[in-house]
């Protein structure tokens, strides 16, 4: 009987452990989880749509903190994964509904087909910038990553045969394999499904040795490589699958939306994403989810209370850095201090 006994504390230290590092991740999920409940009981429907706009942006800011949390790049380009990966579900959708063909390929609705290419294409762009963005750092990474989402932001103003500056709008029937995931509630479910797997994902990669080496490589990188180990390639590494991963939410946005535009694809949404990182707790794999609900929020609730609305968004947004230097993710902290450590 005492052998049980000698194992179960332990093994109820490491439960407890694991529950209080994921509370945060588990209060967050649960809440939007309530949304069409909650959209329901009020009769307001574009409470969906505001969520899932806040969900999707969710899924590019965890991404965008892989780099810029954990690998110090602060990357002013993931607007053009998110564009990248809209785009090439629009277009194909595009081709599918015109009936003619991509080149020698023909378009497709199919999501099941549509949405790995997007990530694809935005993790394969992602390579050709980050191989030469990375041979740079501190403000020249800044800069050459503006000036590459910016030459994509002209680019997609340049395709005139899909919209250009006026955007496509996506008028074929977008499915899943056969599945019709149109339905306002089936579809956030999905992107909320799509945000918790991608939470499960960066967290433990930030606590493998790819993450460890990455986190050490951003803290001092000149002992990294006196250790024998290259710090470009796990860099480059990072930021493909941080592209990759924003490609998926821009796919997600295309299919949701129904449109694309340059405009999703713009440096100044690119500095949203950051913003949404920084706000919500850089320090934290779920951090930049609790930023980007609250910019959503703020930015759908201000201007019905005024046209001037930049200005108390500009200093909510102050007054969160000033006395919460760790991000929103520090509120959590101070109602749980032992549980500040779990990324």
């Amino acid at each position: 009987m005492p052998e049980p006994m000698k194992h179960s504390a332990p093994e109820a230290s490491s439960f407890a452990g694991a529950l209080k590092s994921t509370w945060p991740i588990l209060v967050a999920l649960g809440a939007l989880a309530l949304v069409p409940t909650i959209s329901a009981a009020i009769d307001n429907p574009f409470l969906i749509r505001l969520f899932t706009r806040a969900v999707i942006f969710a899924i590019v800011a965890v991404a965008l903190n892989f780099v810029l949390g954990f690998g110090a790049m602060v990357s002013m380009m993931h607007a053009a994964f998110f564009g990248i990966g809209a785009y090439v579900v629009a277009i194909l959708a595009f081709h599918d509904f015109d009936g003619a063909p991509l080149w020698i390929f023909p378009g497709t609705s199919n999501l099941a087909v549509a949405i790995p290419l997007a990530v694809l294409v935005a993790a394969f762009g992602a390579l050709l910038t980050g191989v030469v963005s990375l041979r740079t750092s501190g403000a020249y990474f800044i800069m050459i990553t503006l000036a590459f989402n910016q030459m994509l932001f002209y680019f997609f103003v340049a395709l005139q045969k899909y919209g250009g500056d006026d955007g496509l709008q996506i008028l074929a029937d977008l499915n899943f394999a056969g599945l019709n995931i149109s339905k306002r509630v089936t579809f956030y479910y999905v992107a909320l499904g799509v945000l918790a797997a991608s939470l499960i994902f960066f967290g433990r990669l930030v606590n493998s040795r790819f993450g460890v080496i990455l986190r050490a490589t951003a803290q001092n990188e000149r002992r990294v490589v006196a250790l024998g180990i290259s710090p470009l390639r796990y860099k480059l590494a990072a930021f493909v699958i941080s592209g990759a991963v924003t490609g998926l939410a821009g796919a997600l946005w295309a299919t949701g939306q129904q449109f694309v535009s340059p405009s999703d694809v713009s440096w100044v949404r690119s500095a949203d994403y950051v913003v949404m990182a920084v706000l919500g707790g850089m320090a934290r794999t779920w951090g930049p989810v609790f930023g980007a609900v609250v910019i959503v929020l703020l930015e759908a609730l201000l201007p019905s209370a005024t046209q001037f609305w930049q200005l108390p968004f500009g200093i909510i947004v102050i007054l969160i850095v000033v006395y919460l230097q760790g991000g929103l993710a520090d509120l959590f902290g101070r109602a749980r201090p032992s549980s500040g450590g779990g990324r």
